[in-house]
């Protein structure tokens, strides 16, 4: 049915509101505050996000921020005491898809969840994200590299790497800026396993001699693409 990322401090509320999301045959993971909720995004896919807003160590406010920073099309719901205009038009400021107040009608958050994530299938299915990459067909919503009858299935950092390089085909794909959307920060650590994973990248487009990933030192990476169509 659906990915749900569920970021909830109220550990009693947490469990009771997964499981009944669950019966509806939702898969949920649940994160108990702000902090943990962003790792949890950075390290797997989601198709909805549902945050409350008054959390310990970083706010659902903060969090639903540095989730658009990393991914500008992922769709979130406030579930949230706060019941004031100002509050409730902070949150679409922000960018929320849905201000629910608690307590909840569960039936109706059903219907809202489900409404929207169609909703955004629809425009995922009506945005292009296959790309041809010389004689290769890159399906990032699939994870899939393909190249004649053979198949190469990527990790979810490897496609979003490969999408942001085809996205940005023959220019400059600053490395900061990879890091930041792909890991959620720029370190030295971060920096060595983004060098991996580009090793890993060229190593399943060697099969077409006309697709490279070239190093721009202090700069970043380029995909280039010699295929004449």
């Amino acid at each position: 049915m659906g990915r749900i990322l569920l970021v909830e401090d109220d550990e009693s509320f947490g469990y009771i509101l997964q499981e009944y999301l669950e019966l509806h045959d939702f898969t949920v993971t649940l994160s108990k505050d702000g902090e943990e909720g962003l790792r949890t995004f950075q390290e797997h896919t989601f198709d909805l996000c549902l945050l409350d807003v008054m959390m310990p160590l970083k706010d659902g406010f903060t969090l639903a921020k540095e989730i658009r920073d990393l991914d500008p099309g992922m769709p979130f719901m406030f579930l949230t005491a706060k019941a004031l205009k100002v509050d409730k038009l902070k949150g679409f400021r922000l960018g929320c898809d849905d201000y629910i107040v608690k307590p909840i009608d569960q039936e109706l958050l059903i219907a809202r969840i489900k409404a929207l994530i169609k909703r955004t299938n629809q425009d995922t299915v009506a945005n292009n994200r296959s790309y041809h990459i010389g004689k290769y067909h890159f399906d990032f919503n699939n994870q899939l590299l393909s190249i004649g009858d053979q198949a190469q299935r990527l990790t979810e950092k490897e496609a979003k790497i490969l999408q942001l390089l085809c996205e940005n085909k023959h220019e400059v794909l600053d490395r900061s800026k990879a890091l930041k959307h792909v890991w959620g920060k720029s370190d030295f650590f971060n920096r060595k396993s983004m060098d991996v994973f580009i090793h890993k990248l060229r190593q399943y487009l060697k099969a077409d001699p006309a697709v490279q990933i070239v190093n721009v030192h202090g700069k970043g990476f380029v995909l280039q693409d010699q295929e004449v169509h």
